[in-house]
């Protein structure tokens, strides 16, 4: 148990920046697990939609400075090529 002010403060600002990161993390799992639902229903407009959904909320993240770009790109990319290998 924490016995002076400074490690009670850090404490509870540790769990606030964990609830936060666990709420970013589901948020990017579920908006990949819908492109991913939409490719295996093959259903190309709702995959269309999710991947736009999915672009933007990636991205919002990396404005937040929760992942880095370079992560952001590699997810995005590898969202809109199985998207687009439905069409072939």
């Amino acid at each position: 148990m924490a016995n002076n002010k400074s490690a009670k403060k850090r404490i509870l600002v540790t769990a606030k920046k964990t609830e936060r990161n666990r709420y970013y993390r589901t948020k990017i799992k579920n908006t990949v697990k819908a492109v991913h639902a939409a490719v295996e229903a093959s259903d190309k407009k709702a995959a269309t939609e999710a991947v736009k959904a999915a672009n933007k909320n990636i991205h919002s993240l990396v404005s937040k400075g929760f992942i880095k770009k370079t992560t952001a790109a590699r997810k995005v990319s590898r969202l809109h090529k199985m998207v687009n290998k439905m069409e072939a």
